[in-house]
C-alpha cells in the first residue's frame, strides 16, 4: 500500500510541476518572439523524463483590432514517449486565452501568414497536395476542420480554461 501511495504522489507531483513550469516556459518563448524557432525545455529519456517543444508562429491582428499570439506545443511524457499536442492562443499581453488540442504532432500547423494558420500534410497518410488554412482575422474560430484527403479529416474545438 505504501509503495502504491508513493507512486501516486510521485506521478501527481510531476504533473503539477509540469503544469506550473508550463506558464514560465511559454512566457519565455513568447518574449523571445522568434517566429518559427523551436525551443526545447526539459529532456525526455527512457526512464520517463518530460520534454516540451514550443514554437511561436507569430501574431494576428483581427479586423476588430485585437491581437492574438499563436504558438504550438508538443509535450513528450511517460515511458512510451507519448505526445500531447496543442495550438496555444495568447493575447497581446502574453496572457493565455485558450487552446486547440490536436491528435498527432503532424496535425500541428507549420506557419502563420497574414492572419491565416497553414496546415500541411507532409508526414502522415494524408494527401500531401491538400493543405488546410484557418483564418484568424475575424477572431478565434470556435472550431475548425483540418482536411486529410477527399473531404475527410478532423474537427478541432477551441477550449478556454
Amino acid at each position: 500500500m505504501k509503495i502504491y501511495l508513493v507512486f501516486l504522489l510521485t506521478i501527481f507531483s510531476q504533473i503539477v510541476f509540469a503544469q506550473i513550469n508550463d506558464g514560465n516556459i511559454r512566457l519565455k518563448t513568447l518574449q523571445k518572439s522568434n517566429i518559427g524557432k523551436n525551443y526545447v525545455y526539459g529532456k525526455w529519456n527512457e526512464k520517463g523524463g518530460m520534454e516540451t517543444h514550443l514554437t511561436y508562429l507569430g501574431n494576428v491582428k483581427t479586423k476588430k483590432g485585437k491581437t492574438y499570439k499563436i504558438m504550438t506545443s508538443v509535450w513528450l511524457w511517460g515511458l512510451s514517449r507519448r505526445a500531447t499536442n496543442k495550438i496555444l492562443i495568447f493575447n497581446n499581453l502574453n496572457q493565455y486565452i485558450g487552446e486547440y488540442s490536436v491528435t498527432m504532432i503532424s496535425d500541428l500547423p507549420k506557419k502563420l501568414k497574414n492572419g491565416i494558420l497553414i496546415f500541411e500534410n507532409k508526414n502522415n497518410d494524408c494527401d500531401q497536395k491538400v493543405s488546410s488554412k484557418i483564418n484568424f482575422k475575424n477572431g478565434i474560430p470556435k472550431e475548425f476542420f483540418r482536411e486529410c484527403k477527399k473531404g475527410s479529416g478532423d474537427i478541432y474545438e477551441f477550449y478556454s480554461f
